[in-house]
Formats: C-alpha cells, sequence, structure tokens
C-alpha cells in the first residue's frame, strides 16, 4: 500500500460521504458537483478499512466473538449483546450506505469518463474490474455476517426495499465476478495510481488479490459442495499472494489514524484487555507471538487474560500491545497467512494443490511469525512442539486452533473460521445472550428490515436453515 497523496485523497472523500438516505445519494440539486470517481473509490478503500479494524462496540464487535479481547467494566457485548446496541442495524448502514454505495458510485462514474489512447482506456478497464473484486470482498463478508442479505436488487435508489438473496447463490456469483475480474484484469496497464489506497495501482498485486480471495471463498464452501470448492481452489492458488504478500491499508496518523488508535487512546477509555481465552492458550503453547499481541503491563513475560464475558479491571489484566495501539499501524484485509492456511485446509482435503497440507500449515505459522517481527527459526521451534505440531488426524483442531491464534486483531475472519472448522474450544460467557448461550452462528437482521422492510425479511427468514432469525441459526456453510 502507497502512502502517497492518503491525506489528499481522505480529504477530497469527506465531501463525497453519502447521504442517510439512498434517494438522496450523492445528490445536490443546487450545487452539482462531479466528482472524480478515483476519490470516490479511495473514499470506499478508506471506509472498508476502517469497517475491518475498528473495535468500536457499535460496530464492530468481532475482536469479542472471537475471544481476543474481553470487556472491562461494560460485558454486553462479550456475552453476544448484540440488540442493545443496534449493531446488526449500523453493520449494515455501513457496508451498504458507506462503503458499497460508493463503490458503486465510482463505478459509475468511471464508466461515464472518457478514455482517449490505449493507457487510458486499458486502465479504466482495469478500474472496473478493480472494483468488481471490492464489491466480492464486502459481500463476501456481509453473507458471512448475516446469512442471506440483499444482493441483487440493493444498492438500487428506486427501490429502497430490497429482497433478499440466497448466500449459497451469492457467493457463486461473486465467485463468477471475481474470476472474470482476475482474467479481465491487465497487468501491462495501469488503475487508479496513488488513489488506490491499498496497493498503489499495482495490477498485478490486485490479480493477486483475486486469486486470494477466490481461494478463501472456495475453501468457505467447502462442506456446502466440496467439486465445486476445489475446481475454484485448485484454479485460482498458484497466483494467490505469496505467504509475506498482503492488502492493507497504511494509516498516516493525525487526521488519518487508524480506528483501534482512536478507540483505545484517543478517546481515553479502557474498555478492553486480552481475553483468557486467546492468553491461556498462548501461555499453553509459549507462544513467541504473545510479547507482539500484548504489553507486558503486569510484569516482564507475564501474560494474564481477563475471563471472557465477565468484568475484568483494566489494571488488574494483560493489555493490548502498544504498537498495536499506534495511529499508523496497517490494517489488514486479506493476506498470505490466510491463504496458506486455506490451502493446507485444501491439502488435508485432498485437494489438487501443490504441497502437503502441513508443509502450507508450517508456512502459515512462519509468515505470521515474520509479520509479528519474530524468525523462521523461531516459527520452526514453535512448529515442532508436540502441542502444535500439525496432526493429520485431527486436521480441523490443528488448522483451526492455529488460524484463530494467528487471525489475531481479524475478528471476522477468526469468528468464520470458527463456525466453518469448529475449531478451538471457545469459552461459554456467563450471561451469553445466544438462544443457548454459546458462540453465536450468526447476526440477527437489522431492526430496521424488520420493521421497514418487513415483507422481504419475513422471505429471508424462509431461506435460512431452519427459517429462524436467530443467532444460533447457521450461515449456508456452515454444517459441522
Amino acid at each position: 500500500m502507497k502512502k502517497i497523496y492518503l491525506i489528499v485523497m481522505l480529504l477530497i472523500g469527506i465531501s463525497i460521504s453519502c447521504t442517510d438516505k439512498f434517494e438522496e445519494y450523492n445528490t445536490d440539486e443546487k450545487n452539482p458537483v462531479e466528482v472524480p470517481g478515483d476519490f470516490v473509490f479511495a473514499n470506499a478503500q478508506k471506509a472498508l478499512a476502517d469497517q475491518v479494524a475498528s473495535t468500536n462496540v457499535n460496530e464492530n464487535i468481532w475482536k469479542l466473538i472471537a475471544q481476543y479481547w474481553t470487556e472491562t467494566t461494560y460485558t454486553d457485548e462479550a456475552n453476544y449483546d448484540i440488540v442493545n446496541r443496534t449493531i446488526p442495524d449500523i453493520v449494515f448502514r455501513t457496508y451498504y450506505r458507506d462503503i458499497l454505495a460508493d463503490f458503486k458510485n465510482a463505478k459509475e462514474v468511471i464508466s461515464g469518463e472518457p478514455a482517449a489512447g490505449d493507457e487510458a482506456v486499458n486502465a479504466k478497464a482495469n478500474k472496473l474490474l478493480i472494483i468488481d473484486m471490492c464489491n466480492a470482498y464486502c459481500y463476501q463478508r456481509l453473507v458471512n455476517i448475516f446469512g442471506n442479505v440483499p444482493y441483487n436488487d440493493a444498492l438500487d435508489i428506486d427501490n429502497i426495499l430490497p429482497s433478499y438473496d440466497n448466500g449459497n447463490d451469492i457467493y457463486r456469483d461473486l465467485i463468477s465476478k471475481t474470476q472474470a475480474a482476475v482474467d479481465g484484469l491487465n497487468p501491462d496497464y495501469g488503475s487508479f495510481g496513488a488513489n488506490d489506497l491499498y496497493f498503489g495501482g499495482d495490477v498485478a498485486m490486485w490479480i493477486k488479490f483475486g486469486n486470494s480471495l477466490l481461494v478463501k471463498m472456495g475453501i468457505t464452501m467447502a462442506d456446502v459442495d466440496g467439486a465445486f470448492a476445489a475446481s475454484v481452489v485448485e484454479g485460482a492458488y498458484q497466483g494467490a499472494f505469496a505467504p509475506t504478500e498482503r492488502c492493507e491499508l497504511v494509516y498516516l496518523g493525525g487526521s488519518n489514524s487508524n480506528p483501534l488508535y482512536v478507540d483505545l487512546v484517543q478517546s481515553g477509555r479502557h474498555d478492553f484487555v486480552a481475553a483468557n481465552t486467546l492468553v491461556d492458550k498462548m501461555n499453553d503453547l509459549e507462544d513467541p507471538r504473545r510479547t507482539a499481541y500484548f504489553a507486558e503491563n503486569l510484569g516482564s513475560g507475564v501474560f494474564d487474560g481477563g475471563v471472557y464475558g465477565e468484568s475484568s479491571p483494566f489494571a488488574n489484566y494483560t493489555h493490548i500491545a502498544d504498537p498495536i495501539q499506534e495511529a499508523d499501524f496497517p490494517m489488514t484485509l486479506l493476506d498470505g497467512i490466510e491463504v496458506q492456511f486455506y490451502l493446507a485446509e485444501a491439502a488435508a482435503r485432498g485437494y489438487g494443490v501443490s504441497g502437503s497440507a502441513e508443509g502450507y500449515y508450517n508456512s502459515a505459522i512462519t509468515a505470521s511469525f515474520l509479520y509479528w517481527g519474530l524468525n523462521a527459526d523461531q516459527a520452526a521451534a514453535y512448529a515442532a512442539k508436540p502441542a502444535v505440531a500439525y496432526d493429520a488426524a485431527n486436521w480441523q483442531q490443528s488448522i483451526g486452533e492455529q488460524a484463530w491464534i494467528a487471525f489475531y486483531l481479524r475478528g471476522l475472519v477468526a469468528w468464520t473460521s470458527y463456525r466453518r472448522l469448529d475449531a478451538p474450544a471457545l469459552n461459554i460467557p456467563p450471561a451469553g445472550q445466544t438462544e443457548d448461550g454459546d458462540v453465536p452462528r450468526r447476526f440477527t437482521y437489522p431492526i430496521n428490515e424488520q420493521t421497514l422492510n418487513a415483507a422481504n425479511y419475513q422471505a429471508a427468514i424462509q431461506l435460512l436453515s431452519p427459517a429462524e432469525d436467530k443467532m444460533i441459526t447457521k450461515v449456508f456453510w456452515d454444517k459441522n
């Protein structure tokens, strides 16, 4: 990701943010302003990265659901209360209004912009395909959160009551569109240049992103349609991210700070400590990444996580590592660590990927160690421990546990992995608000959808199995 011009792009982006109502979206009849599509795209990228990074309990509680962190005083969210703060409503609004609407607007504006000459024509084509992949990334997250969501009717300003599409159908269409984008991108030409906040306009990296996303979506469908999943993964894995490559936004600090800094430092609040679920496991494994994940505020080499879901006084438990709380800490959206774990799973399932499950598993661990400032020798020693070494007979447990540790800070990714592989074992909080008190399998639909879009909401429920809008109802790919 290139830092160049980020401040300028974001300042311009302020003027193009969406309104609260779809029918007023980016419309000022008295003072119409033509905003270049590249700037709208950059604004959408920033909004997406902010949503992924945020730990604001009003909109992103997946670091809690994954049991990486727990709360110090107000423990509602750690006990899976998503209703009190209308979290599903805010997630819906953020993705559809603030992110996907801007990607849609960017595509419409760019489509109408003139392009003369071979370079401009091909760069324009690349831009439109990159936006398609960004849309796919967003929609697969929405499906992973809710299940069936508005897709074909979404973002239509003439239809403010969209119907819902089956999550399985959405995934297949996202895979088709992402594959078409990968096939259509031409790395011999440019794209967004410095207006691309993730890759600085590097089309070759966008191709790797697309292939990595295909691997991710393909393996997610493994228990639904194994043959289809295998074909997707096998067709994409060789063009995906290398173990140390990633898609990230590097924040600049100041007014363009990582939301983690805003939530944990700038706010002056002390709402979170490390959760005992993760800390205890890493202590048991003597995991060297503890010093990168956590502060040593209790003493050198001392790590004590707050009991998940219980009130955990800030002064008594291990804090989040200081570097993670820096204003310029980068936010990863997708990386080679994820890809390596997915390929380990693919190999374990017998897919036609070169390399062994153990090899990919160890590669993922090594890449994680390198990212957090450790070295390959430390990773090798760690992977050789009996409690860490890959166990082919229990591959779900091996991959699930180590992926969960390595996906630290990416709570939704970790929660999705947990639901698919049923590993590792997570704690049951004392006052869990799910119907069975255990870890949620999905978010219930927004209250606004239940009341304002009631007919389509009821139809969406009928697409669930069982047809119940509950947190224990599983997303279509969750078959275990």
